[in-house]
């Protein structure tokens, strides 16, 4: 996705403010879709408010870039690597916060306490979303299972 391809959105720190605005981090199942230009995502993508934000975290960053480390060379690999620099390059990436640490502990245990243990990257990618006070926007139905955190599914 190039900058132009991205025109209109607002890609920026997380604002919390009660005025409407609405912080959106994806997840790497849509950082995925948007890499394959799935219309579903990019429809999402186009409902964004003006004054919205949409950002990553690095979880989600190093699950991407892992996947197609993962991949055999040649050209599919390198259109894919392509095609995640250029994303992960106009949408920011959020730091793990610190308050996401406690977050994720508590998290891990109350997840195992009802049998619904999800993997260590979407416990630290929900508790980036939980910390940061964002809507997590994710295909992954895990996510689901967690009641405290707002998801959008697209």
């Amino acid at each position: 996705m190039s900058p132009s391809e991205t025109a209109g959105f607002r890609f920026g720190q997380t604002i919390f403010s009660d005025v409407g605005i609405v912080n959106y981090l994806l997840d790497t199942s849509a950082v995925s879709a948007l890499m394959r230009s799935e219309a579903r995502m990019e429809d999402w993508l186009s409902s964004v408010g003006p004054d919205d934000n949409v950002s990553t975290c690095v979880i989600t960053g190093v699950e991407v870039l892992f996947g197609i480390e993962r991949l055999a060379a040649g050209r599919r690999r390198t259109e894919l690597e392509d095609k995640a620099n250029r994303l992960l390059t106009v949408i920011p990436c959020e730091a793990i916060p610190v308050a996401a640490g406690d977050r994720c502990a508590s998290l891990k245990r109350e997840q195992q306490r009802r049998g619904l243990p999800l993997d260590e990257n979407d416990l630290w990618i929900t508790a980036t979303a939980l910390a940061l006070g964002t809507t997590l926007v994710s295909d992954d139905s895990d996510f689901q299972l967690i009641q405290e955190l707002n998801l959008v599914r697209p």
